[in-house]
């Protein structure tokens, strides 16, 4: 089985008040992504401007995201990592949503109560 982080969000009720916030605590600049019917963030390093993470309202495809820092975990097989998640006794968060194209995601929770994201890129 093979895996690796790929991407962190923060999926907050308000997007533009969570990005000003960063930028004014820790520095990141921000780019608009247009999703839908608003708009939510590409957050960049204040360093080199490269982009390190996103923000996003919890709307649309993110309405049933905790308010929480997720860590996306690029699975091979997310089938296959979903029925270990619950053969392991963690909890499926979010019913699995297919993304840009083809590529597949749903947060979970672990035992002991950590979110996180699994996410199977387009084959």
């Amino acid at each position: 089985m093979k895996a690796h982080m790929d991407w962190f969000d923060l999926t907050v009720p308000n997007a533009e008040q969570a990005k000003d916030f960063y930028y004014q605590v820790v520095g990141f600049t921000s780019s608009p992504v247009p999703v839908e019917d608003h708009t939510d963030y590409c957050m960049n390093s204040p360093e080199d401007g490269k982009t390190i993470c996103g923000i996003c309202h919890s709307k649309g495809i993110n309405a049933d995201i905790p308010p929480v820092w997720l860590v996306y975990f690029n699975v091979e097989n997310i089938e296959q990592s979903i029925e270990k998640t619950l053969q392991l006794g963690g909890q499926l968060i979010t019913p699995l949503k297919t993304v840009n194209g083809n590529s597949k995601m749903i947060v979970i929770q672990d035992p002991s109560g950590a979110y996180c994201a699994l996410y199977e890129s387009e084959k």
